[in-house]
């Protein structure tokens, strides 16, 4: 279903007038302008898409990992990371909970308190779709914003289509991730057009590659999976990681990129639960014909195995290895040290880190504190969650936070 459109304003009037104007028809501009709309607020929603909320879409594999149970500030990166406690503490996991079951949308739990659609992510597109139509939403899809200026309290919105103009004006544009659905910088252009400096942005939740050999290495390993505990600085996650053809993704490498630096190592623990140099020794005494191939396989995948004894050169009956060696082997499984040459960037990154300096907005509603009536909410802010759906959360709870405060 699909909020009124503002065709018929188009062939009746030279400019269209509205209390709140929303560019973004994403997860945070649906849901801000549905709340805007039901508090009395005559709404429009802008974005030059004409098929919106594509990320809802494609997200959690086609069911929309629409929020997370155990969503709390420690989950978000930020510049200043105490910013999102005010929006996340006043729009919880549980309120939006409440609406989808309004909406009679079926839903499970995975791992770790992520929380999917049962059908598919089409479920919350119709769902924020339904409360726009119901609040009366205007919308103005596939129409491009070509200039925004303002006079006195009210901004003027030029488009390729009829002129608007809105005493309120909310960004909900989002990120750089993932061009081919839309994405774009034009949150940021705004932000900068209206005195605000803006966090560089940069891919988040991204798989990370390498050169020459490691890269030929992964390709060989591609398509092999293990639970692993990756570690960037102080910070670690331990889920699974995946070896591709040009480097590493699976979950725990998606969430250590968010914290990773050019030319920065991470370590990857391959068997956490396992003291592999302990049981290479232990395995020399019980076992020592034993080749440290077979020994190491025990442990991890054949290939995997294979290509650790590879890269150390230590190939052989375990008998025949002094205790260093069998130390130093097991570091490697327990304690590899990678760099990363990159990453594979805003074309699969699943959110975008940086973007509109939060010491900029008010945390109370979202709003720029140099130009009152400007709203930013959302990716294109500089408040950017773990994987497990607490991006989703924070585009609810910023969207609230705005809407609601109007």
């Amino acid at each position: 279903m699909m909020p009124p459109s503002i065709s018929e304003n188009i062939r009746k009037k030279s400019v269209s007038a509205y209390d709140v104007a929303v560019i973004g028809a994403g997860a945070a501009g649906l849901f801000c302008a549905g709340l805007a709309a039901a508090q009395g607020w005559q709404t429009v929603l802008i974005d030059h898409r004409q098929k919106v909320a594509e990320k809802i879409r494609i997200s959690g594999g086609g069911r929309c990992n629409f929020t997370n149970i155990h969503s709390q500030p420690a989950n978000f990166l930020s510049d200043n990371p105490h910013f999102a406690k005010s929006a996340l503490a006043r729009f919880t996991p549980q309120d939006f909970i409440s609406l989808i079951e309004r909406h009679n949308i079926p839903y499970h739990e995975k791992k770790l308190g992520q929380l999917f659609c049962d059908n598919s992510a089409q479920d919350i597109i119709d769902m924020l779709l339904v409360e726009c139509s119901a609040h009366g939403v205007s919308n103005a899809f596939g129409v491009s914003v070509t200039a925004i200026r303002r006079e006195e309290s009210t901004f003027h919105i030029e488009t390729d289509n009829v002129p608007i103009i809105a005493d309120r004006l909310v960004v909900a544009t989002g990120g750089l991730s993932i061009p081919k659905i839309g994405a774009t910088g034009f949150g940021y252009e705004i932000a900068r057009q209206f005195g605000l400096p803006v966090i560089a942005p940069r891919a988040g939740l991204v798989p990370l590659t390498f050169t020459d050999q490691m890269r030929a290495d992964c390709a060989n390993l591609s398509g092999l999976s293990v639970e692993a505990d990756v570690q960037c600085g102080k910070t670690s996650f331990a889920e699974g990681l995946l070896f591709t053809h040009r480097g590493l993704s699976g979950p725990s490498i998606l969430q250590i990129s968010s914290y990773w630096q050019d030319s920065q190592n991470i370590a990857v623990n391959l068997a956490p639960e396992i003291d592999v140099a302990a049981y290479l020794l232990d395995q020399k005494k019980q076992n020592p014909r034993r080749e440290a191939t077979a020994a190491l396989a025990q442990l991890l995948p054949k290939r995997l195995a294979s290509q650790i004894i590879a890269w150390c050169g230590d190939d052989g009956r375990l008998a025949d290895k002094a205790d260093k060696r069998l130390n130093s082997l097991g570091a490697a499984v327990n304690n590899w040290q990678i760099c990363p040459s990159g990453s594979e960037g805003y074309r699969t990154a699943e959110v975008t880190l940086g973007g509109v300096d939060t010491n900029a907005l008010s945390s109370k509603d979202m709003q720029a504190k140099s130009c009152p009536g400007l709203y930013f909410i959302g990716e294109v802010v500089d408040v950017t969650g773990h994987l497990g759906g607490h991006n989703f959360q924070w585009a609810w709870a910023s969207a609230y936070a705005a809407a609601t405060q109007f």
